[in-house]
């Protein structure tokens, strides 16, 4: 059995989750980027829709190809461990990963970059204090073209640089 946690002890205290949900937490492997962090698995929470499906439940830092809300298929190792091997079923959401320029405007506050991108409807998560890095979730039903916008004005103008870890077509098209 995969490890779980109940909701109310969650690692995301602000999401609204029905109380007596479970967590399971699914394990990504993956190949660490050269001069990237030096990880080369993320553990992400998700909830059980099937015995080997999990929907994510929180935005990834490290891996590509999953945003929140993905399903997708795990096996069981035996440890416990909870190990994805694929995405079977798309949100529509797409990730995007901030990290703040510590010379720019902004400097090194996480807490920035999140008020400069509220107003378009994107939640997401810090890495750490030390490593500002805000991983975020851009809802499909998200404004694309104006988030696109001001993630390129915010690294034109040296607040920040991005990359996006996970994308729809509609974002591309945006």
């Amino acid at each position: 059995m995969c490890a779980t946690m109940s909701a109310m002890t969650s690692p995301a205290p602000d999401r609204d989750l029905p109380v007596g949900d479970q967590r399971v937490k699914i394990w990504f492997k993956f190949v660490p980027r050269e001069g990237w962090l030096p990880y080369d698995t993320e553990g992400l929470w998700g909830f059980a829709v099937g015995p080997d499906t999990a929907r994510i439940a929180n935005v990834p830092f490290l891996q590509d190809g999953v945003a929140e809300g993905d399903v997708v298929r795990f096996v069981t190792a035996a440890d416990g461990r909870c190990w994805a091997t694929g995405r079977v079923e798309a949100s529509g959401n797409c990730t995007v990963r901030v990290l703040p320029i510590p010379s720019g405007p902004l400097g090194r506050s996480a807490q920035e970059v999140h008020q400069r991108l509220a107003p378009f409807g994107l939640g997401g998560e810090s890495f750490s204090e030390e490593f500002p890095l805000v991983a975020l979730n851009v809802p499909a039903t998200a404004d694309l073209s104006a988030v696109k916008a001001i993630l390129l004005q915010g690294q034109t103008e040296g607040w920040w640089a991005f990359e996006a870890g996970c994308v729809t077509d509609a974002w591309e098209a945006a």
